[in-house]
């Protein structure tokens, strides 16, 4: 679970804090403490870890895997400023390698143990919920398309009276606005997955099956049908369903965790400069992430699904259903990787990959499945580390993996003639799919990302940079598809039915969202531009007010105005006041809400909300005071040009705030987030 509020302020989102498979760009760095060494950056990570594709494979073998990994994580976690990792690798049905790097607890300097120490896996847990389903549906009796209100004791409203299905569930099309209060709970007693479900509905903000948008709040209650057709507790039915079958004694979704088990969970750090252990974070909906497992436990899991659902002499799912769930379901863009039944598509270096990343706010993990190749590779670390680094060490070291035991040299494409008029044609501001529409729009628009077209008919996409830092750069090698310069990744832009440019989709990161095109006038260009001209002369009209009067009572030069014209000046300054206080308190919640997770997770910025809301509702009373006086100004007689001017330019800031207050839903009263 990567940050929520740092994904959108850092202009990428997928997340929602907390469960999202790893898609977001590197957070802010924390800072060092005094005596500490600083940490390169994570590009310098990436940069540093990252092994050049060999001529020739490496044997995939226990030995080889051993030099390798021994000679890059302890590297790579110790630049990343992480404390510990595991890593484990199958191979034909078979544990090829198992090892744990650095500590699992700081203060102690104890190693973690591939088969005994616990980690988080976060959304990688999602695939036990899926594999839950698919159990299910082979037994006959869950529907991959049947509305899921059938299987429930709660609706979930339909949309343009179109209810939704497991199969959309399962593929993250659900139509579900992104929500995160509540995900992680202060305590464990706070879990509870039919409470959190009936009180925590989203909104849908997509027809289903139509747009994909990562949701964990799909996942909790894919998880709790199961428990509902099954007559078992979730957990207990992973345990017995799952685990137990598969021998993964040192496995639960149970929280807290059960006495047995709880001693081997390894401590959760920010960072090692840090060193601060973080406490037991407990998820709500369980379903989508609260699982705890151990490196070789993992192992036994990705074997089955590698082998069609056996594992040894016992099966968890049958060959045929195995295979429907590793089948593609649903892509945003044709030829670019999407979604199979619960896992998404990784397909690289000319393999078919499937897997699945998951994120806790301390613990970071990946699961990758090279299908044909009949091989596996999980890995998980216990600290988010400075500037990014478990996301970019991760993602480093099963590039390297790929690299040195999969190279592929990808087919050439040729750039297209019409590249220079395209890229104009797709020039704008974009945001993620998977966002909060009710509650925190004005947080998105700050995750909004620009497509700029370069003079060379390239273009250039504001969120990626090299490991140099410099951005990258695209060049268009199809109708609307740009293949990065220098690289393998593509970009395909897709159009609605008019032709115009609906969205985006990449196989840079995990396919769990999409980048829509956002209309000017609500675009982060246009509101920074005349937002923050709009907020300025807000801000010099309250200082003329402030020190204008000072100046003026200080020489006995006071405004010639009548009783009514005074009484008009006054209400237009304090509705540009309350203006500049509610714009102002918005900034710092959103502030606020970057620096702590629990605002968002647990939920503390609600009241601060309803606040907001209603100084919203009183701003906008406020600014219409504003236009009131200006009007009147340019009716009285003997007012100077500079004060006309003035007035109407206050006016206009008024308009515009007002305007941007209702189209950001600064006083929707929604506590849905």
């Amino acid at each position: 679970m990567n940050r929520y509020a740092k994904l959108a302020l850092g202009l990428a989102l997928s997340l929602c804090s907390g469960l999202v498979a790893a898609q977001v760009p590197p957070s802010p760095a924390v800072p060092a403490p005094a005596g500490s060494t600083v940490l390169p950056t994570a590009a310098k990570v990436m940069a540093d870890t990252a092994v050049a594709a060999p001529s020739g494979a490496h044997a995939l073998t226990e030995a080889d895997l051993t030099t390798f990994f021994d000679g890059l994580v302890p590297y790579a976690i110790k630049r990343g400023d992480i404390a510990g990792g595991v890593i484990s690798v199958v191979k034909d049905g078979k544990l090829l390698f198992a090892r744990g790097y650095g500590y699992a607890d700081l203060e102690t300097r104890q190693p973690p143990s591939p088969e005994t120490t616990l980690f988080r896996p976060g959304s990688t847990s999602k695939l036990f919920t899926w594999t839950a389903v698919m159990q299910q549906v082979e037994q006959g009796k869950l529907d991959l398309d049947t509305d899921v209100n059938t299987y429930l004791d709660f609706k979930i409203p339909a949309r343009d009276g179109k209810p939704i299905t497991l199969r959309q569930i399962m593929t993250h099309t659900a139509g579900f606005e992104d929500t995160a209060r509540g995900l992680l709970p202060a305590t464990t007693d706070e879990v509870d997955l039919e409470n959190y479900l009936k009180t925590h509905i989203p909104e849908r903000i997509y027809p289903p099956g139509q747009i994909v948008a990562y949701s964990n709040y799909g996942c909790g209650l894919a998880g709790y049908i199961v428990q509902r057709v099954s007559g078992e507790k979730f957990a207990d039915y992973i345990k017995h369903h799952i685990f137990d079958p598969l021998g993964m004694t040192h496995s639960s979704f149970a929280q807290p965790l059960p006495p047995e088990l709880a001693p081997l969970m390894a401590k959760g750090y920010e960072s090692v400069s840090d060193g601060k252990p973080r406490a037991f974070e407990p998820v709500d909906p369980a379903p989508a992430g609260a699982m705890s497992s151990s490196a070789t436990d993992m192992a036994k899991f990705m074997i089955a699904q590698l082998q069609g659902g056996r594992y040894g002499d016992t099966r968890i799912l049958q060959q045929a259903t195995a295979e429907l769930m590793h089948s593609p379901q649903y892509t945003a863009a044709p030829g670019l990787p999407g979604f199979d039944l619960g896992f998404y598509q990784e397909d690289s270096h000319g393999q078919r990959i499937i897997g699945h990343g998951g994120d806790t706010v301390v613990f970071h993990s990946d699961l990758h499945l090279l299908l044909d190749a009949n091989v596996g590779i999980f890995m998980s670390f216990n600290s988010a580390g400075s500037e990014g680094g478990a996301h970019v060490v991760r993602k480093a070291i099963f590039q390297s993996f790929l690299d040195r035991y999969f190279p592929y040299d990808a087919p050439a494409e040729a750039t297209v003639a019409s590249a220079k008029k395209d890229a104009a044609r797709v020039a704008g501001w974009y945001e993620s799919s998977r966002r909060n529409d009710s509650a925190l729009r004005p947080l998105y628009l700050l995750g909004q990302t620009s497509v700029v077209p370069q003079e060379d008919g390239t273009i250039v996409v504001s969120i990626w940079n090299n490991y140099a830092g410099k951005p990258l750069h695209w060049r268009e090698v199809g109708p609307l598809t740009w293949r990065e310069v220098n690289g393998d990744a593509h970009l395909k832009f897709v159009t609605d039915d008019n032709g115009d440019i609906a969205y985006w989709a990449t196989d840079v990161e995990a396919p769990v969202f999409v980048f829509q095109r956002v209309p000017t006038a609500r675009s982060m260009g246009s509101v920074s531009l005349w937002g923050g001209l709009s907020l300025l002369a807000v801000i010099v009209a309250l200082l003329s007010w402030g020190i204008g009067g000072w100046v003026r009572r200080h020489y006995g030069r006071l405004i010639a105005l009548n009783a009514p014209q005074r009484r008009s000046r006054l209400l237009s300054r304090l509705g540009a006041l309350l203006l500049f206080i509610d714009i102002g308190g918005w900034i710092a919640l959103l502030v606020s809400s970057m620096i702590s997770e629990d605002m968002l997770l647990q939920g503390t910025m609600t009241p601060w909300l309803y606040l907001l809301y209603v100084l919203g509702v009183l701003a906008l009373l406020g600014a219409l005071a504003v236009v009131v006086h200006a009007v009147r100004c340019w009716m009285a007689p003997r007012r100077g040009r500079w004060v006309l001017a003035g007035e109407t330019l206050l006016a206009l800031a008024a308009i515009y705030l007002s305007w941007f207050i209702v189209a950001f839903g600064l006083i929707s009263f929604s506590v849905r987030y």
